[in-house]
């Protein structure tokens, strides 16, 4: 017995089906554009990929690993164009590993107009990332500095002690915290 070609309404059905599933694929692909970029920055908080630091609250309590100290080291820098000086108090610190500790940032606006900045960072060696938590940080909002205004901008921190037993990171010795400060343009007013 011989088989009969399909008919007409099985060959619109099948192409209504797969045109349906090409449909659903392309949202789908859509949908994954829109949320890469939230769920990348996602990624990176929780896992500290490319240097991202940890993020904590102000009463997050962490016991100190008594008679483990590191050596934090401080990197400033401004995009170019930007009319700010910028560089940190003290170029490096020796901390103890899980001790809240703060360091202090000084900016000044060396231009005749107030300037708005946003600091992006990150930290060095990458895998550190996951450790380096900040609890206070200028860096989490935008910075306005009036004409020749200079400000103090502390920077509230601690090493997680789990650090110490991460097979990456068993050689760790110095972790640089990296500021670059950006102009934003602020909302022009129309005329």
């Amino acid at each position: 017995m011989a088989s009969l070609p399909p008919s007409p309404f099985d060959r619109d059905r099948r192409n209504r089906r797969t045109m349906i599933g090409m449909a659903g694929v392309g949202l789908a692909m859509l949908g994954l554009g829109f949320a890469s970029v939230p769920l990348y920055r996602i990624f990176c908080q929780r896992t500290g990929y490319g240097g991202t630091t940890q993020r904590a609250a102000a009463g997050v309590q962490v016991a100190e690993a008594v008679g483990h100290r590191m050596s934090i080291r401080f990197d400033s820098n401004v995009a170019p164009g930007m009319p700010w000086k910028f560089y940190p108090e003290r170029s490096t610190q020796t901390v103890t590993v899980g001790a809240r500790t703060m360091a202090i940032f000084i900016a000044k606006n060396m231009s005749d107009k107030p300037v708005t900045g946003s600091a992006s960072f990150n930290v060095t060696p990458l895998q550190a990332g996951a450790y380096f938590t900040k609890i206070q940080c200028f860096c989490f909002t935008q910075q306005t500095l009036k004409p020749g205004e200079q400000v103090r901008m502390p920077v509230i921190y601690y090493v997680d002690p789990k650090i110490l037993t991460d097979a990456d990171n068993k050689d760790t010795q110095e972790i640089t915290l990296s500021y670059t400060f950006y102009p934003v343009e602020q909302d022009k007013k129309p005329s």
